[in-house]
């Protein structure tokens, strides 16, 4: 796909040619005010969030496989981080299931796998009367400093309403989701970060949640960058205060490349 604007009528081509061509986000540029969530009216459930607290049930996939032999490109951890199978109760063990490359948590008994998979984070930057909300944290890690209303995204949701449902929780205002914006993965620590565009809806009030100290619209010049929490978010604001002058928008991908013991807030290289 070549860089350039995006007629209406294309968006949701444009969203399949994102998912078979991740290269695409680098050089597709939104309009302000389209809503690649909303592309048809029962998608309204999905952009906009009233404070409703959906249930979530925790599940879990079995999977089952033969233990086979040890990659030499593969260094065997030194511990296992499950002791125990969930699905039996026998000790689990560090193993290659045959057909992987990769180290896994195998039952010594059943041969259930425990697999680790990156957890992602959902979240919301959320502009009103041309100012940014933020909030300062009021758990570590990073307490006092500040962020975008984001999140672990929870089972049986989609990115969109989990970016809708942490703005809620942390910042107690509704808001619809009016596009997705960026997408930064940190593989060093296992995340990947995916905020939307967003926007506030009545009755436009807000003020901090349980992990919430402050809450406050930020004008684009007054942003205090050297105390946000974490890196992606910076990546993020630097972006999002760029597009806002330019007064079109982007969408923003890259991988934060972070090194062994830097803190949450250090930016390493951005691939």
């Amino acid at each position: 796909m070549v860089g350039g604007t995006l007629p209406a009528g294309n968006v949701l081509r444009a969203c399949q040619a994102l998912v078979r061509n991740p290269r695409c986000w680098r050089c597709l540029r939104l309009q302000p005010g389209w809503n690649l969530v909303k592309m048809q009216a029962s998608h309204h459930a999905v952009s906009t969030y009233h404070g409703r607290q959906p249930g979530f049930r925790s599940s879990s996939i079995a999977a089952h496989a033969q233990v086979g032999g040890a990659s030499p490109a593969a260094p065997k951890p030194e511990e296992t981080k499950d002791q125990f199978c969930r699905m039996c109760g026998t000790k689990m063990q560090l193993a290659i299931p045959k057909g992987e490359a990769a180290w896994r948590h195998v039952c010594s008994s059943c041969g259930y796998i425990d697999y680790f998979n990156p957890k992602m984070v959902v979240g919301c930057i959320v502009e009103h009367e041309g100012k940014i909300l933020l909030c300062k944290r009021a758990i570590e890690p990073c307490k006092g400093k500040w962020t975008l209303p984001a999140g672990y995204m929870e089972l049986k949701e989609s990115s969109a309403e989990g970016a809708a449902r942490e703005t809620w929780e942390e910042a107690n205002c509704q808001v619809e989701i009016l596009a997705p914006y960026s997408h930064f993965d940190i593989p060093m620590i296992g995340q990947a970060y995916i905020l939307f565009r967003a926007k506030l809806v009545a009755p436009y009030t807000f003020s901090p949640g349980e992990e919430t100290l402050q809450t406050v619209l930020f004008h684009p010049n007054e942003i205090p960058f050297d105390q946000i929490a974490f890196s992606s978010i910076s990546l993020a604001l630097q972006h999002y205060v760029e597009d806002m002058k330019r007064g079109q928008y982007r969408v923003h991908h890259g991988v934060v490349s972070k090194q062994p013991g830097s803190g949450p807030n250090e930016i390493g290289p951005v691939l």
